[in-house]
């Protein structure tokens, strides 16, 4: 389950935006921002083939991420709400004045570890998991894009598959080397428990040789 792209705008007016692999998710996302009402509240998510735009709408803020379908609905509007936090608590009332793309060059850097935390560090769904699901998010009807755009309107999207595989590849390779390091630290601890076990099992030996019959020879 994998978070491909976030974005953060103001109506219309991308601030910032992050993708982790190649595609045209970007401008799909242009054409949902302009479909969707601006100033309303609103928690929606929209499929693509075997994509979907998940939209958190909030004081005329928008964060906007794309997941692919197996990732659910927890995982993204977690991502999205952990995401409008940050941007506001940094920026503040800035972002209802800034420029297209102002806030790219820093905030781009958080989009990027965040969806990386999201997408790999189980820890995150399991805070989730004990907070439990946001009302909101029960509610989500996911629909299909062509729901908000014109079917002549809507780009085809378009995912590097090469670039996802490898990205999966990463996470597979990351998930062995630490299991692999739990391994062998567990084949560490067992054999000094069993070097500690077999001193004291010497030194017993020893120490009834020695406080037997023939104490006097092991005294010399």
């Amino acid at each position: 389950m994998t978070i491909l792209y976030a974005l953060v705008a103001r109506g219309s007016v991308v601030l910032a935006e992050f993708s982790s692999t190649s595609t045209n998710a970007s401008a799909i996302a242009r054409q949902i921002l302009e479909k969707i009402p601006a100033n309303n509240d609103s928690h929606v998510s929209y499929s693509q083939d075997r994509y979907i735009f998940h939209v958190k709408s909030t004081d005329g803020l928008t964060v906007l991420c794309m997941a692919d379908d197996t990732t659910g609905r927890r995982i993204p509007f977690a991502f999205l709400e952990d995401i409008h936090q940050r941007f506001v608590k940094t920026y503040g009332r800035a972002v209802h004045t800034a420029q297209a793309y102002a806030m790219n060059d820093e905030f781009s850097r958080v989009l990027s570890q965040q969806m990386d935390y999201y997408n790999n560090d189980p820890n995150a769904d399991q805070i989730n998991r004990l907070k439990g699901e946001m009302s909101q998010v029960r509610n989500v009807m996911i629909e299909n894009i062509d729901k908000v755009l014109e079917r002549g309107d809507r780009l085809e999207l378009l995912v590097d598959k090469t670039a996802h595989m490898q990205g999966n590849t990463f996470r597979f390779r990351k998930q062995a080397r630490r299991f692999k390091n739990t391994v062998w630290w567990r084949n560490v601890k067992l054999t000094v428990a069993l070097i500690i076990l077999l001193l004291i099992i010497v030194y017993i030996v020893v120490a009834i040789v020695c406080h037997g019959p023939t104490l006097p020879s092991c005294l010399k």
